[in-house]
């Protein structure tokens, strides 16, 4: 098939490469402009127009497609069968993504109609979702809304992070397209459940805040869902430190973590972390983070050369 790919993070590569790797025609890739990088704020493309250039597929980069009559005509232009769209960023006009044979075919990561949104896999972390998984479906003129064409689902991991779970579901997902491409004249189209449908927003910088007024296990899920970006933070004797890794602490020996403490207030400090009160008298241990202005280190470390002691407290 003609192809015009839609995608631009490195979650997106995947179904790329399969496209080609299964003989379809990639005849242009659309993906977002190149953004400030690293230390030096310098233009970066994306994962996608990098891949692509190797590649040889002409590249575009509208800055709103929604609105860009040459990008639209560029893509019409090129007379695809179908539209493929993973992880693109933007929400891609009826006009562009109606006039292909097959119309357009989004790579979910999630188990539609939950998760309906821009960051499904952090939510399934977030929310403590047992199974996730991959849709394949068509495009519509709301947000992840359209017919379903196949599906698959995977067991998320009792200490997975988004990261590793995205990792698993882009190859997943990337596979189940090229499934789907070579059945799509057979394939039922079938529409979502809207009573059944949950929503997975834009993550935004302040909600990897910690609030250790919750409990240890919400933080736990907190971290591993977001630790990779946007980032996970709080505050020590009012610098910011990043949290890497860590866990929510079992009781053991007849003793309760966390009670009686405020929460936020290092409760014990040894080589396994820093042991942190929380809400619901639960405690979290921090193995890895990462003090403002430094890198990554292990919590012991930091305690060392930080001098802080039990009874110091976390802030938000």
């Amino acid at each position: 098939m003609r192809i015009v790919f839609f995608g631009s993070p490195a979650a997106a590569l995947p179904a790329l490469e399969a496209l080609l790797d299964a003989g379809h025609s990639v005849e242009l890739a659309v993906t977002q402009p190149d953004k400030p990088a690293g230390r030096g704020r310098r233009p970066a493309p994306s994962a996608v127009k990098a891949f692509a250039l190797e590649r040889g597929i002409p590249v575009i980069e509208p800055a709103r497609i929604r609105t860009d009559e040459t990008a639209a005509e560029r893509i019409r232009d090129v007379r695809p069968d179908v539209n493929v769209v993973v992880a693109y960023g933007q929400i891609i006009p009826h006009a562009v993504h109606f006039f292909p044979r097959y119309h357009s075919l989004n790579v979910h990561f999630s188990l539609l109609p939950r998760h309906r949104g821009a960051a499904p896999v952090q939510w399934t972390i977030l929310d403590g979702d047992a199974d996730s998984g991959v849709t394949i479906m068509e495009l519509d003129d709301r947000m992840d809304e359209g017919d379903i064409l196949a599906q698959e689902r995977v067991a998320v991991g009792p200490r997975e992070t988004a990261a590793a779970l995205e990792t698993r579901l882009a190859r997943l997902g990337a596979a189940l397209l090229v499934s789907t491409l070579s059945r799509v004249d057979r394939l039922p189209h079938l529409p979502q459940d809207d009573a059944a449908a949950t929503l997975a927003p834009k993550i935004r910088k302040e909600d990897g805040r910690i609030l250790w007024s919750r409990p240890a296990d919400a933080v736990d899920r907190q971290v591993r869902a977001l630790a990779d970006r946007p980032g996970v933070f709080t505050a020590l004797a009012g610098k910011r430190i990043n949290l890497v890794r860590g866990r929510a602490v079992e009781s053991a020996g007849g003793r309760t973590p966390g009670q009686g403490a405020d929460p936020g207030t290092i409760l014990r400090i040894g080589k396994a972390g820093l042991e942190i009160a929380c809400g619901a008298a639960t405690s979290y241990l921090i193995e890895e983070l990462q003090p403002e202005g430094k890198g990554v280190m292990s919590a012991h470390a930091f305690s060392l050369g930080a001098r802080i002691v039990p009874g110091n407290v976390f802030s938000a």
